[in-house]
């Protein structure tokens, strides 16, 4: 059903005296959908074309999950820029990705110039997901260089700051936050970051970090309640459950958002419909079909499902 899960609240935050207004903007499965919808006469590509940027021999299924994510969210096309070795493990697993082969077994700082020349051809791009630890030095020089849309994961957080990013929906879970806070001189406010509720964090987080979203960025921090937190907005997402905290689910959640950000190139909208439409596929396998079993894996297969179903029912009404 498609009214089983919680709303998105959002309340608009007035900088100047430090009040929440009340609005409140529900977000369901229709208006998911909505920023899937597309043209009867669009062509291939209209849709948006994502470069998911990461992956390494170790962790070849995150860029896969999140490649495929991006599909789901209704973009046209996504391209996977991997190592060489990556890329091909890519290539096997499924038809529907497209790859760009980096030569070496890992992203460098020598490669880094020539990944923000040819990301400039795509609509939106994320970066992080499986990339290591090893690739540092190449994550700064993207993130600081390239001024496309982009979707900020995993590994790539773990050596920036808030003042390093443009342009983009930065995605940490509690840890990386933390890391990201130290790297930016603002540790003072991790004592009260952890004695505050949902709604007090994101104040904080908003009314301390002004610089940041100011330069044009959403800050998506993931926890049992979701934060999005942009320049004057903030949104609490309640779906998702304790069976999310899977390895893949994360790079899922990626995926959906430059999916979306490819296709609508709004970095609120897309931010807040990713973490919606994550979680609420994941309560259904929880409480419908699999209990704690499910996989990540599960949640892109019935991605496809809910949205099947729910054209069916649109084609009935109008006979």
């Amino acid at each position: 059903m498609l009214f089983l899960y919680l709303p998105i609240t959002t309340n608009i935050y007035k900088a100047k005296n430090k009040h929440f207004l009340s609005t409140k903007i529900t977000m369901n499965l229709n208006q998911v959908k909505k920023l899937m919808e597309r043209k009867k006469t669009s062509h291939k590509g209209e849709n948006g074309h994502a470069l998911v940027v990461g992956g390494s021999e170790e962790y070849v299924g995150a860029v896969v999950l999140a490649g495929l994510a991006a599909l789901r969210a209704g973009c046209d096309l996504v391209t996977v820029a991997a190592p060489e070795k990556v890329a091909w493990a890519v290539h096997q697993y499924t038809p529907d990705l497209m790859t760009y082969k980096v030569k070496g077994s890992t992203f460098t700082i020598k490669n880094a110039k020539e990944m923000v020349k040819y990301a400039d051809k795509f609509d939106a791009v994320l970066i992080g997901n499986g990339i290591t630890r090893k690739a540092d030095k190449f994550c700064q020089y993207f993130v600081h260089k390239s001024q496309k849309l982009k979707v900020i994961d995993a590994d790539a957080l773990k050596s920036l700051s808030f003042k390093d990013f443009n342009n983009s929906i930065v995605t940490p879970h509690e840890t990386e936050l933390e890391m990201m806070l130290v790297h930016s001189n603002k540790e003072f406010l991790l004592p009260k970051l952890k004695e505050a509720n949902a709604k007090e964090k994101a104040e904080i987080l908003q009314g301390n970090l002004r610089y940041f979203l100011q330069n044009n960025n959403v800050l998506l921090v993931k926890g049992p309640t979701d934060l999005i937190i942009s320049a004057n907005k903030i949104a609490f997402n309640r779906t998702g459950n304790q069976g999310m905290t899977k390895g893949g689910t994360g790079d899922i959640l990626a995926g959906l958002t430059v999916g979306f950000l490819a296709k609508s190139k709004d970095l609120f909208k897309s931010a807040v419909a990713a973490s919606y439409i994550n979680g609420f596929v994941g309560d259904q396998l929880l409480k419908k079909k699999k209990g704690y079993t499910f996989i990540a894996s599960d949640i892109l297969d019935d991605l496809a499902k809910i949205q099947g179903t729910e054209k069916r029912k649109g084609r009935k009404k109008k006979r």
